[in-house]
């Protein structure tokens, strides 16, 4: 019978502990700190954009297409990007660890 059946508990357990891990990781926005929020996912998605570009500009580099001028330009790019992010991330109070997003049982983004 499933009264006996010791599952539907162990599911229900399952259940309250994946709900409790998501609460960990949410973003609680609301009116004092909805624009810090915004930037915390904003600035989250540059980031991984921009460890996505520099990954691809290694590959670049290290497969030879990229001459010595675009090798430079890119350098200057990554770190103007680089400045910038710090700026943001000051104007905003968030620090270089607060830029992931908890994807449950994913683990973390980046």
């Amino acid at each position: 019978m499933i009264e006996d059946d010791e599952s539907g508990i162990k599911i229900a357990e399952c259940l309250r502990d994946f709900e409790e891990q998501g609460k960990i990781g949410r973003v609680n926005t609301n009116q004092d700190n909805a624009d810090q929020g915004l930037a915390k996912l904003v600035l989250t998605v540059v980031e991984l954009l921009r460890r996505v570009m520099e990954h691809e500009a290694l590959r670049r580099i290290d497969g030879g297409t990229l001459t010595e001028r675009e090798i430079e330009e890119m350098g200057e790019t990554f770190l103007k990007l680089d400045n910038k992010m710090v700026e943001m991330r000051e104007i905003f109070g968030l620090k270089e660890e607060d830029l992931n997003i908890d994807l449950g049982p994913l683990g973390n983004l980046m």
